[in-house]
């Protein structure tokens, strides 16, 4: 049975790529990531075709602008259907508030359900030493960058964060357990890190309070992608019992 805690990236070119994954994993996975790779590629066509097969989706385009853009892009994303959206928190308070309001308000306007909004903190692929690169002040953690944008983002209205599992246990402690979390880099024991730095197995980032847990190329590129995705349930099931 499917983990709605579970999101599979589809980091594709093309809806054969699409159909081909989501036929092969069936009813093991009920929701999906739409990235900017495949969203830019084929457009607003992965989304409903995704919606149209009973799966839940979460779009992932990481908006980031003026306030009024950024709330106006939501609001056209609104009508595809998504579950979940997200922005940058770099953007700031304003950024973030404006975005949650109108976002909020045009979904009762419609009548339609509004989709969760989070916003993303720190990328995982950014290790602490890229971080510094940046030219902020010296000896400031990534943890706590992350937590002040968490508690920024729920005073904003939002409804979560994207963040690293070794920042999840501390935004809970400053956003409480409701708050989402939605976890990237995270990798079962023995796959390839790729480009991402701050990473964690499916038990470990549930165990720190991840509430969702995002999967790419782990599935993806596995020569059996149902044992995959079925392998990382199973041992999301663990930390339950």
């Amino acid at each position: 049975m499917a983990d709605d805690r579970l999101i599979v990236a589809l980091d594709f070119h093309t809806m054969e790529e699409v159909k081909d994954l989501v036929g092969r994993l069936g009813d093991s996975v009920s929701t999906y990531k739409v990235g900017m790779e495949l969203f830019y590629s084929v457009g607003s066509e992965s989304v409903i075709w995704l919606k149209e097969q009973g799966k839940k989706v979460f779009l992932d385009l990481k908006l980031h602008d003026i306030p009024n853009t950024v709330a106006s892009g939501l609001c056209s994303l609104l009508d595809l259907g998504a579950d979940m959206l997200n922005v940058h928190a770099g953007g700031g308070f304003t950024m973030m508030k404006t975005a949650a309001d109108r976002l909020h308000a045009e979904a009762e306007k419609r009548g339609v359900p509004c989709p969760k909004l989070i916003a993303v903190t720190v990328l995982t692929s950014i290790s602490q030493e890229e971080w510094d690169d940046l030219g902020f002040a010296q000896n400031v953690q990534i943890k706590s960058i992350a937590v002040r944008f968490a508690k920024l983002a729920q005073k904003a209205g939002l409804d979560g964060v994207v963040a690293s599992p070794h920042e999840t246990e501390l935004i809970h402690e400053g956003c409480g357990s409701d708050f989402l979390v939605v976890t990237p880099g995270v990798r079962p024991e023995g796959s390839s890190v790729g480009d991402q730095s701050r990473i964690a197995t499916p038990a470990a980032a549930l165990k720190a309070g991840a509430s969702h847990l995002v999967v790419g190329r782990p599935i993806r590129q596995a020569v059996d992608p149902v044992k995959a995705a079925n392998d990382i349930i199973k041992e999301m099931e663990q930390v339950n019992k």
